[in-house]
């Protein structure tokens, strides 16, 4: 049973990286736990329950998809060892955001299927549940060697493709105020970027980071833009020019999602550049031979 514990490593060591997200992902749930306890869910409970375990879902699944461009860009290789737990979770909210949503309905699988078949959103939806169960379930060492590495990682690929529809959930229910729906696309374009200079072996460098950070902070505003100029007839200029608020006014309230995506990758940036590996010194010739992540 021990080597199912969740704070202990493949050794049987207790890890304080392991405890510490565990704890980390249990923390959404306990808190809603206790406002549904104290009647702290509003007029509609169980919506709100529905609701906040879906966004859980989402910020865990893009909490996910960093660990592995962070091991690199940080050089901190123990980060790959949470990644496993970090999915596991993302399964689990969304099992709960699914329940939550049929006990809702009362358990009517009539109505819950002709929902579903209904809107769009919520077809959208049940498609990336049934990925990530996909991917749960295939997630153990035992289904790696079943399936063999190259099958394992083509179906896990899929990840990227479950991200893009449990976006589009989020922001069609999100309706009118698409504000976390935005900043989370952002969040993930980001993620996708720094995948991206991987791919490509471009050199990562603070300034290339500083770069990527900026760049997709001003898409992300783009779509924000996008968004509410197609779905609302808003004034895309004016939404827009709401970005550029932060500096006339000064006042934190007005930082808007692409401003968010920017300083997230403005602190990874700097994380880069006090964590990068320095070169060390061949033992035969003294020329400098740099550090790989995980090394």
């Amino acid at each position: 049973m021990t080597a199912w514990l969740p704070w202990l490593d493949r050794q049987g060591r207790f890890s304080l990286l392991r405890g510490a997200t565990f704890a980390l992902v249990l923390i959404p749930a306990l808190i809603l736990a206790y406002e549904a306890w104290n009647g702290q869910l509003g007029s509609k409970p169980w919506t709100q329950a529905v609701h906040d375990t879906g966004t859980w879902a989402v910020r865990l699944l893009l909490v996910t998809l960093a660990v592995s461009p962070l091991r690199r860009i940080l050089d901190w290789g123990k980060l790959i060892g949470i990644r496993r737990m970090l999915g596991l979770s993302v399964l689990a909210y969304a099992i709960g955001h699914f329940s939550l949503y049929c006990i809702d309905l009362a358990f009517d699988w009539g109505l819950i299927v002709s929902e579903i078949i209904k809107r769009f959103y919520l077809l959208v939806g049940i498609t990336a549940l049934i990925g990530l169960i996909a991917l749960g379930v295939t997630s153990t060492d035992g289904m790696i060697r079943r399936m063999g590495a190259k099958r394992w990682q083509r179906l896990h690929n899929l990840i990227y493709v479950i991200t893009g529809l449990g976006l589009l959930h989020f922001a069609l229910q999100s309706k009118i105020d698409v504000t976390q729906p935005v900043l989370m696309t952002g969040l993930f374009a980001l993620l996708m970027l720094y995948r991206g200079l991987n791919r490509f072996k471009i050199a990562v460098t603070t300034p290339v980071l500083v770069g990527a950070a900026l760049l997709t902070g001003l898409v992300t505003a783009l779509c924000e833009t996008g968004w509410y100029a197609f779905a609302t007839g808003v004034s895309p200029w004016l939404v827009f020019q709401a970005n550029a608020d932060i500096v006339v006014y000064q006042d934190i309230a007005s930082l808007r999602p692409g401003h968010w995506v920017a300083f997230a990758g403005l602190v990874v940036a700097l994380g880069h550049a006090f964590r990068a590996p320095k070169p060390r010194r061949s033992r035969q010739d003294g020329q400098p031979v740099p550090v790989r992540a995980g090394s």
